[in-house]
């Protein structure tokens, strides 16, 4: 058999003990949190339907739909007519004939999928969390991958604007908890976008706007002004609401808007987001991390009113959460009339910028508090004994099977973060006692069987 070289598919990576540890803790404190507000856990499979996947996400999107072959000789029931047929008009009635399956792309759809599902039975509102992981056939870079972890929390069936407030202070609380310091929720409503669309001419042309106005971070004003030109926009109008769009004070921003309130989306727009910046200061979240960005757009189609972006002044990182408000979602699978809001944790962009930063507590990637060494067999019976006393009282301990010198022992628990070292020889069997030896200082010291318990417990 030829040997193969070991390698991973692009944009995929394998998490080794240490970046486990790390994933978890994350994934804890932001399970806490989730259940802290009320939320309750779900979980979808891997794949869907393709037809329940596409349209939904806009046209580059559905391009990074990973989609899945059907199983066995799936040309067999195909014309050849009809393989010449569809080849020749597009390609998505090719991909039909050959797929009928993808991995999910996101959390939300799959979520609307299930509401629609199970309606009759869920408990409405339904709030719920979900952390699993997605895939997209995106071009791997620094803080993107093709496989990653999402960690949703939407309200299906309310269309209060608490629920926004909610999920910001969600957000606030989270990486509060994480260790992060510098970060900003940004806040914008999709509703003012028609409004300004039309003001600048392009009325008939909302999904160019937004799409385009979405790339002002990456290429900035000069060029989005061009391309909205190239689309079709009058000059001065365009002039008017690019400067509006750069304000960053709020009152600024609110006053600005008002000038369009004769436009019902803009006035609506703004109602909705006076009532949730009320809302935000009633549930003490603080003003420190929030901002009013009107250029952020959010590219998903579904998105109808208040969406948001999280990101970190910190390190060098695109955004680390994001979500917003969708209207009728579940409509796409017959069920009219429930609205949905909810936001995701880019689980992997967050752990990338924790270990750039070195937030994690050092605990996090502790295998065992205790490695336990003896010298011979004769020990063997007293290590085993004190192993699972420790263990009877929660205390992770290992026992260093491999006998040898010391040195090798120290070395493993250095490589496994353990930060103590128990030494069982023949004097501490008689004298029932440990001595303990600090892996970090070198400091060691002479233990009765209780002390060592109360040391460990702390």
């Amino acid at each position: 058999m030829a040997t193969i070289k070991p390698s991973l598919a692009r944009g995929t990576r394998d998490f080794g003990p240490d970046l486990m540890a790390k994933r978890k803790y994350i994934f804890g404190i932001i399970e806490s949190v989730f259940r802290l507000y009320g939320y309750q856990p779900l979980e979808t499979p891997a794949m869907e339907n393709l037809q329940t996947l596409t349209g939904k996400y806009g046209e580059e999107g559905d391009r990074l739909i990973f989609k899945i072959l059907n199983s066995g000789d799936y040309f067999k029931d195909i014309q050849a007519e009809q393989l010449e047929e569809a080849s020749a008009t597009q390609s998505r009635s090719l991909t039909s004939l050959i797929s009928e399956k993808a991995l999910r792309y996101d959390l939300t759809v799959p979520l609307a999928r299930y509401v629609a599902m199970n309606r009759g039975q869920l408990n409405l509102p339904f709030k719920r969390y979900q952390i699993q992981p997605v895939w997209r056939a995106d071009r791997p870079q620094k803080g993107r991958y093709r496989e990653f972890y999402q960690c949703d929390v939407d309200v299906i069936g309310s269309g209060s604007l608490y629920n926004e407030a909610e999920l910001i202070a969600i957000y606030v609380t989270v990486f509060q908890k994480l260790g992060f310091k510098d970060f900003t929720v940004r806040i914008n409503n999709r509703k003012f976008f028609a409004g300004l669309a039309s003001f600048i001419g392009l009325a008939e042309q909302v999904g160019s706007f937004v799409v385009t106005l979405d790339k002002l971070d990456k290429i900035g004003v000069e060029a989005v002004e061009q391309e909205l030109l190239a689309l079709g926009a009058e000059p001065k109008p365009l002039a008017e609401a690019l400067a509006l769009l750069q304000l960053k004070e709020r009152d600024a921003l609110l006053q600005g808007l008002q000038l369009h309130a004769a436009d019902a989306g803009v006035a609506l727009g703004l109602e909705e987001m006076r009532q949730l910046f009320g809302y935000l200061a009633l549930l003490g979240v603080s003003e420190q991390h929030i901002a009013f960005d009107l250029t952020l757009a959010r590219g998903l189609d579904y998105y109808t009113g208040t969406i948001m972006e999280v990101v970190t002044h910190e390190a060098a990182m695109g955004s680390i959460g994001g979500g917003g408000r969708y209207d009728n979602l579940t409509g796409i699978f017959g069920v009219d009339g429930l609205t949905g809001v909810g936001v995701s944790f880019g689980a992997e962009r967050i752990l990338d910028v924790m270990e750039q930063l070195m937030l994690f507590p050092v605990t996090v990637v502790q295998s065992s508090k205790v490695l336990l060494f003896t010298f011979s067999d004769t020990e063997f019976p007293y290590a085993i004994e004190l192993l699972n006393a420790l263990r009877a009282v929660g205390i992770a301990a290992e026992w260093y099977a491999e006998g040898g010198k010391m040195k090798k022992a120290f070395a493993y628990a250095e490589g496994k973060h353990i930060p103590y070292l128990a030494i069982l020889g023949e004097d501490e069997v008689k004298q029932q006692s440990i001595s303990l030896k600090n892996i970090q200082t070198g400091e060691q010291m002479r233990l009765e069987r209780t002390a060592l318990l109360d040391l460990l417990k702390d």
